[in-house]
């Protein structure tokens, strides 16, 4: 047996014998992008002291990994096809290892935002090179439980990465939350090479460069203009970004429908399984991460919980999504995937509504019963959503397929912290106003409507200040408080609104257990033979 597996899938006469190894590390490999995101939220507030970021420096360096991350991925993918999807993940891990190094060891705020860039890129190869190897390894008979694997690892991400930089913030400065990838991407690295075999597509054409240039310029002016316009305003930046958006998607269409090898076939969203899963996981991230994003929040600045702290309450999440990956695992099959992506649907879209309930004497227990619909409703509805999207693509067109599946998750990622975070922002302001406004000088009262850490800011400025006292800071901090739990509350009522017609689009998009199209068909076919040949054996 080779160290270092050099048979090209497309090549194996049987089945890879150390697919479920390959599967450890391609899941190691998504953990760590997953959370270098989920991570930041914890680490924010150190960030913020030690930089001396401004609201607008601190959305910046979080979003400078989400441009590219999500704009980058289709093509990206496709590339990885062509040449070598191995390569492409080994790659990835590199650049995303080294822009995590320049993030722990700068200190300037362009740097670190530079560096955030420089990771997106990195996660943007390797995301969907994990899925395009996953599906390329595993038989049609497992793929559908290797992709339940990668879904739930998703879903850990989100309590995993807060959790690690929360301990590592306990006696580290912040770097350590970027430098902590660095060995996990070479474990990675290492992986990759002794374990995950090589594959590409088999002739593949040109790839289709202008489809993909266009595919970049409007998704990345889409997610700059939604981060940009609602939380700094509609100035001629957002609007031209919004406007190249319009106009690049609707070149994007236009140039694929008349190529003959296009980037994306965009015909397959006349397809409903396809059409009906992309929407569901674009809408179920929108409302799960704004709702996670905003909730972090409550816990570290309103109940006081440390970094680490914090990432031990999100525990029950993570929980929570490997559960539901193992009830989706058992009834999918029985059930089929419009019932279990709608039941998650609607669970998540409980877990969010739920939301509404908090106000100022909240505690931990409140966000409880949310996390874990939340956590319940990921691993219930991702795995059959992306085992949907990935069987709509023939195998040498699996990079482009990650890549699909993946931008538009990330698109949801990143259009509900920026649009619910707007929203959050705008009603902690007003309801701050209503409750403080013309006690505060104007230059505080500014910096206490920016946000909540702003506002607790001021309000421990006014309890050193002799002119105010501890009992006018108390009072501050009250109104800071209220106003946040009020903004949440309001918040959450949109996403869930959002969140529930969503979820109504989806389940009468999805087509019934019945309808499958003819790729499908040939799918559970080439299923069910696989099956019946390791029974016969």
């Amino acid at each position: 047996m080779p160290l270092f597996p050099n048979t090209p899938v497309e090549k194996m006469t049987e089945p890879y014998h150390r697919r479920w190894w390959a599967l450890l590390v391609l899941c190691l490999s998504l953990l760590i992008v997953v959370m270098a995101n989920t991570s930041l939220v914890v680490a924010a507030p150190d960030m913020t002291k030690a930089l001396g970021l401004s609201s607008s420096d601190l959305q910046w360096v979080i979003d400078g990994y989400t441009v590219p991350y999500a704009a980058l991925m289709l093509v990206l993918g496709a590339i990885g096809d062509k040449y070598s999807r191995r390569g492409a993940l080994v790659l990835g891990l590199l650049i995303f290892a080294g822009g995590s190094v320049m993030g722990g060891l700068v200190d300037e705020t362009n740097l670190v935002i530079t560096a955030r860039a420089i990771m997106g890129v990195g996660a943007a190869i390797v995301m969907p090179a994990t899925l395009s190897l996953l599906v390329a390894i595993f038989p049609r008979a497992e793929r559908a439980k290797a992709i339940t694997a990668w879904s739930a690892t998703s879903g850990l991400a989100i309590a995993a990465g807060p959790l690690a930089a929360g301990w590592l913030l306990e006696s580290h400065a912040w770097g350590s939350t970027f430098l902590m990838n660095v060995p996990v991407a070479v474990l990675g690295v290492v992986g990759a090479l002794l374990l995950v075999p090589p594959s590409k597509a088999e002739g593949m054409g040109r790839i289709d460069y202008v489809g993909g240039l266009l595919s970049m310029v409007s998704v990345g002016s889409l997610v700059y203009a939604t981060i940009e316009g609602p939380h700094f305003g509609w100035g001629v930046g957002p609007i031209t970004a919004a406007v190249v958006a319009g106009v690049g998607l609707l070149a994007f269409v236009a140039w694929e429908l008349k190529h003959p090898n296009p980037m994306l076939n965009v015909r397959k969203f006349t397809e409903r399984p396809f059409s009906g899963s992309m929407m569901a996981v674009l809408f179920f991230f929108f409302g799960t991460f704004g709702s996670i994003y905003y909730s972090t929040q409550f816990l570290q600045f309103v109940l006081g919980y440390d970094a680490l702290d914090t990432g031990i309450r999100l525990l029950p999440l993570a929980g929570a999504v490997f559960v539901g990956a193992a009830v989706t695992g058992k009834l999918a099959p029985k059930l089929g995937v419009k019932i279990m992506v709608g039941t998650g649907m609607v669970i998540g879209t409980v877990g969010v509504f739920l939301l509404t309930r908090i106000e100022t004497g909240s505690t931990y227990t409140d966000f409880l019963t949310p996390l874990l619909l939340l956590g319940f409703a990921i691993g219930l509805s991702l795995s059959p959503a992306t085992d949907t999207i990935m069987g709509s693509f023939p195998e040498d067109e699996l990079g482009v397929g990650g890549g699909a599946n993946d931008t538009a998750l990330e698109l949801g990622c990143a259009l509900g912290i920026a649009i619910l975070g707007s929203l959050l922002a705008t009603s902690y302001k007003d309801k701050l106003t209503d409750l403080v406004g013309g006690h505060l000088p104007a230059a505080a009262m500014d910096t206490a409507k920016d946000s909540v850490g702003g506002g607790i800011a001021v309000a421990e400025q006014v309890a050193k200040n002799p002119q105010g006292g501890a009992e006018q800071a108390q009072t501050l901090l009250g109104a800071v408080h209220e106003s946040f739990a009020h903004a949440i509350a309001h918040t959450s009522l949109i996403g869930g609104i959002i969140m529930a017609a969503g979820t109504l689009i989806v389940v009468a998009v999805l087509p019934g257990r019945k309808h499958t199209t003819k790729h499908g068909e040939e799918d559970v076919a080439a299923a069910t033979e696989e099956q019946s040949e390791t029974v016969d054996a």
